[in-house]
């Protein structure tokens, strides 16, 4: 006998429906289907990335980096840019550092600024990095149509105020 996998997202729908709650039924089912995606997806990234012993934090500190000219971005850039909070810059760029793969310093235009500059470890370890996450995640992102969920996505951003235009 051959046992059918229920979808819990389909029953907890179902179970929305049962209880009364129609009109959230769908917007639950949406918002749990993306962070189960999110889990799977990170799961997936966590792998391509453990092999460079970089979690995806780190990882996104070292291309945004390896995207300027000169290597380098004030740390208040950095957590601009990622759009994450100055205190997880701080905490993924220390350990970058203990890595060898970034070292902070002061800007000679505002000694008041500290800069995030990339080393040449950095800059080899995020290229291996991206090649891993390439081939494995991003080539093959497990859908078809990516410009259309793509661009879906960037309506639900654009509802939260992320700037996608």
């Amino acid at each position: 006998m051959m046992l059918t996998r229920m979808d819990p997202i389909r029953e907890a729908h179902r179970q929305w429906i049962a209880h009364g709650w129609t009109d959230a039924a769908d917007g639950m089912a949406l918002v749990t289907s993306l962070v189960r995606v999110h889990q799977l997806v990170m799961e997936r990234v966590d792998a391509a990335l453990r092999p460079h012993d970089l979690s995806f934090a780190r990882y996104e500190v070292l291309r945004l980096l390896s995207f300027t000219h000169e290597g380098r971005l004030p740390m208040a850039k950095l957590g601009s840019r990622l759009q994450v909070h100055p205190a997880s810059v701080t905490s993924a760029v220390a350990r970058l550092e203990k890595q060898g793969f970034v070292h902070r310093s002061r800007s000679a235009a505002d000694g008041r600024v500290v800069l995030a500059v990339l080393t040449d470890a950095g800059r080899d370890a995020v290229e291996a990095a991206t090649i891993s996450l390439n081939s494995e995640v991003f080539e093959k992102p497990g859908i078809d149509d990516v410009d259309e969920l793509t661009a879906l996505l960037s309506e639900v951003r654009a509802a939260s105020g992320d700037s996608v235009g």
